[in-house]
């Protein structure tokens, strides 16, 4: 007796760099990429064929001594890659790490 092994092939683009890609998994999933025409920023990549706009979000408060931070290639501040289809909008967030020491709450 022979068993079905069912997989799926997607095939994956990012509509700000020319990068493609394909995978073979058949669970939900997404691919991220460093995307080149979003200055090295890590962004997903959309099942090809789909239409949306894929952007950087700049951190619009002031930048401190946070530790984890994400910059991009000119040094900016990026807070979320945000994905922005006709039927709704989804958000790569990137949160900066608060930090103490056990000294300052003595």
């Amino acid at each position: 007796m022979a068993t079905a092994v069912l997989s799926r092939q997607t095939l994956w683009s990012c509509p700000n760099c020319n990068l493609r890609d394909r995978t073979n998994e058949s669970r939900p999933h997404s691919r991220m990429h460093a995307c080149a025409g979003l200055k090295g920023m890590l962004a997903p990549m959309v099942e090809d064929g789909v239409r949306c706009k894929v952007e950087a979000v700049e951190r619009g408060d002031y930048v401190g001594d946070e530790k984890g931070l994400r910059f991009d290639g000119e040094g900016r501040a990026i807070m979320a890659v945000r994905t922005v289809r006709d039927d709704g909008i989804d958000c790569a967030v990137f949160p900066a790490t608060a930090t103490g020491s056990w000294k300052e709450f003595r």
